[in-house]
């Protein structure tokens, strides 16, 4: 099986749908290319290709995008960056500027278009991006102290839509001056057409070079053939009135569209910018990727934590919102972890770091919610395929409008018939669904952050909508996952002997129970009396220690061993003991069940889920009580890892073909079945790093009951995603209707482009007001 490498570019100007499903569908039939998808919302293209190929794929990746659109720039993020120098006015300064950002450590190149007052910079490596970044600033600010450094996008979006403004202000007034005025006919044509290329010059230069390019249907070529085509048949206002029309929309589209970036860019605020790293007796703010695991940092009240770490010393409440979605504080103290993107609220604290920025729960966020829209849901697919041949079409058909009356029919004029393809033209524009479709299913996404819910993608967002199945695991899940020792029962010994036993057999072990009988034994255990140390999965574990065979587990090891073995009556978690081949007794271990798990059980019920199932390891008796206690239709225990799997393959057989399954776990060995499920929930806080990366959605807080908020969110999703398709191309194929029996003018065409265009776009912003759940 050959190796895929995913890569992702950043395409610098990308501000139209059109040319966004334009590049996906070129990319996409580039030799090499498994998987692409363009996320027009965040102006990026991800890509899959053959992991030896891949350098070379992205090459031609870059240059087709340059072939279909030249003003589109596509570029690896991190590894390029572009700034604004606002109030730079001075040529020599900018010279000094450039010359020392080039002669920065791991700057490759770096360029300063005094003219534009663009700054370029590459780096070799994206993770010295940060830090050169923080060292251009210095130089700017020394050398020019009145110049502000700021992103090149931001000031793009604020000129375009300024620009969109005074073309429809000035088109908007000459169109009026030579429709109202009383002036001669060649003068009032004058006005007209000055106002027509003020407010639509750009349309047409765009339509021209898609032409010379071959890449002929899109929007800009309808309005353009459809106002020109008004022109030439004397409706003066109305071609003029359809471009400033045309324009207002694009307005919209550019407002809407720039409050949803904006919107997600607010969830990303979590990103750490500095991290303070201790040095001997010195503390220096560096870049959260110049941090090494084992490094100590001292984070200060207010300050974001910059990477996962444990606490060293101090203690202070943590703001976990910008995670979570919770607004209660947690505590920190010496043993604690704490996750990058937490917010100090009190007390300084100085954190070992445990994981590199790149591995660190905010840089996976960060990943997780920048590209959660590059899989796309099979909706956006069929908008984005609909579109590739709906506009052909409807070009042909009002061809074929223009010239077939007047030839086939008696009484029929040339002028009348394509003044009626002209308005077909315009009712026709695929705008409302290329914008608003993306869009809805992306403040989903958003919604959802906001609350703690990350969804990796737009496709399983949609897939939650046919969920009737929801499968858990126990321990962490269900249960808090903090045991402790209830019973200790031991046979021919004392209980601190027995407790003494055990914990030497889970010295090893991070699972829980382990850690909660060290923490009754409560007294450090000499790594050198431990040897031989076996964990065997699902039964349990063996080792020497101090001399003599331990042998600690559950019953099924007790029958590999041929070891005789009490029952216990106590409801529980057993481990039971042996020693040198003689039952020692047993430890019940017990897990309190979560506090919001019962709620989430019946508000799945009330969403239509018709079985829930609890797979765990766990004895009989345990799962049991923990099913009767929170109405479990179904409870299957004592199963090994591959037993899981094998459980959810009887459910797939008993539902139906269209009905979805979900699985909810968090440890390491429910990753084959997260994998397997239709959609795979991870506890994120307190699960593992593999369940995490193999779940299709993670619940940042560990409550259960987010799994209904995340269904009730992919319903209302869908919901305004599909009144959107409904709306626009119901009036649209209402209006085409008119418009081919002369019913409708260029006026009403306007309406059902633009007005649907904007009605349907301001209808998908409301995904992104997600009420508390």
């Amino acid at each position: 099986m050959e190796k895929t490498a995913k890569r992702q570019l950043v395409l610098d100007g990308l501000d139209c749908a059109n040319c966004a499903a334009k590049i996906e569908n070129g990319v996409g039939q580039l030799d090499g290319i498994s998987s692409c998808a363009v996320n027009f919302v965040n102006k990026t293209l991800t890509i899959e290709a053959d992991a030896a190929r891949a350098d070379a794929v992205v090459t031609d990746v870059k240059q087709l995008v340059h072939k279909l659109e030249p003003h589109i720039t596509a570029t690896e993020p991190g590894q390029k960056a572009t700034f604004f120098l606002n109030g730079l006015d001075c040529a020599n300064c900018a010279l000094k500027i450039e010359t020392q950002v080039k002669e920065l450590p791991h700057v490759v190149d770096g360029h300063l278009d005094f003219i534009s007052k663009k700054l370029t910079i590459s780096v070799a490596d994206k993770r010295q991006l940060s830090a050169v970044t923080d060292e251009m600033k210095a130089i700017v600010k020394r050398l020019e102290p009145d110049v502000q450094v700021t992103t090149v996008e931001k000031t793009e979006e604020a000129s375009d839509i300024k620009s969109i403004i005074a073309k429809l202000a000035i088109g908007g007034a000459l169109g009026l001056l030579a429709f109202t005025l009383p002036v001669p006919d060649w003068m009032a044509l004058i006005l007209f057409v000055t106002a027509y290329f003020i407010a639509g010059g750009d349309v047409i230069l765009k339509a021209g070079r898609n032409i010379v390019r071959g890449q002929i249907f899109d929007e800009n070529f309808l309005m353009a053939l459809a106002t020109l085509g008004a022109f030439a048949i004397g409706e003066y206002p109305e071609a003029v009135a359809v471009m400033l029309f045309y324009q207002l929309g694009e307005l919209f589209q550019s407002i809407a569209v720039n409050r949803s970036r904006r919107s997600i860019s607010a969830l990303l605020q979590i990103r750490p910018d500095y991290a303070n790293v201790q040095r001997g007796d010195d503390v220096l703010q560096v870049a959260p990727e110049s941090v090494r695991v084992g490094d100590i940092i001292i984070i200060k009240p207010g300050e974001k934590v910059p990477l996962d770490g444990k606490v060293r010393s101090g203690m202070s409440m943590l703001d976990t919102s910008a995670l979570t979605g919770e607004s209660m504080p947690r505590e920190a103290v010496p043993g604690n972890e704490v996750l990058s993107g937490f917010i100090n609220n009190s007390g300084v604290l100085t954190v070992e770091v445990t994981k590199e920025f790149g591995e660190s729960t905010v840089s996976k966020i960060l990943d997780l919610v920048q590209n959660a829209s590059s899989r796309k849901a099979p909706t956006e697919n069929f908008i984005t395929k609909f579109a590739r041949y709906y506009t052909p079409g409807v070009v042909i058909t009002a061809a074929a409008l223009a010239l077939l009356p007047p030839l086939l029919l008696e009484g029929a004029t040339f002028s009348e018939w394509i003044y009626r393809a002209l308005v077909f033209l315009v009712i026709s524009c695929p705008c409302a669904l290329v914008v608003s479709i993306p869009l809805g299913f992306f403040g989903g996404i958003g919604g959802a952050s906001k609350h703690g819910i990350l969804v990796k993608g737009s496709n399983y967002l949609e897939a939650l909508n046919d969920v009737t199945h929801v499968v858990f695991d126990k321990t962490g899940t269900l249960t808090k996952g903090k045991f402790a020792v209830t019973t200790v029962h031991p046979i021919d010994m004392t209980k601190e002997e027995l407790l003494q036993y055990a914990a030497y057999a889970e010295v090893h072990s991070n699972h829980p129970i382990a850690l909660s009988i060290r923490n009754a034994y409560g007294t450090n255990i000499d790594d050198a009396l431990i040897s031989d140390y076996t964990e065997i999965a699902g039964h349990g574990i063996t080792v020497k220690a101090d001399g003599r065979t331990i042998v600690a587990g559950n019953a099924k090891l007790m029958q590999k061993e041929n070891i005789a073995y009490t029952e216990p009556t106590e409801i529980g978690t057993v481990v039971h003991v042996a020693v040198d081949g003689r039952y020692a007794g047993y430890l019940v271990i017990t897990d309190a069940i979560k506090e919001d798990a019962a709620k989430a059980i019946s508000e799945l019920r009330a969403l239509g889920i018709t079985k829930t199932v609890m797979l765990t390891g766990d004895s009989k008796a345990v799962g049991d009580a923990v099913g009767r206690a929170l109405g479990l239709d179904e409870v299957h225990a004592e199963l090994l890892p591959h037993e899981k799997v094998d459980e959810m393959e009887k459910l797939y057989a008993q539902k139906g073909a269209k009905e979805k399954l979900i699985f909810v776990g968090d440890g390491i060995n429910d990753t084959p079945v997260l994998a397997r499920a239709d959609v795979g929930f991870a506890m994120g806080g307190l699960g593992s790093d593999a369940a995490i990366e193999a779940a299709d959605v993670v619940i940042m807080n560990d409550e259960p009951s987010k799994i209904a908020a995340a269904i009730r969110i992919a319903k209302r999703t869908r919901r305004i995603v599909w009144q959107n398709i409904i709306f626009a191309l119901g009036v649209k194929a209402g209006f085409l209707l008119l418009g081919a029996f002369g019913i409708a003018t260029m006026w009403e065409a306007v309406f059902s482009d633009v007005g649907v265009t904007v009605l349907a776009i301001l209808n998908a912003m409301r995904v992104l007001r997600v009420k508390d759940l």
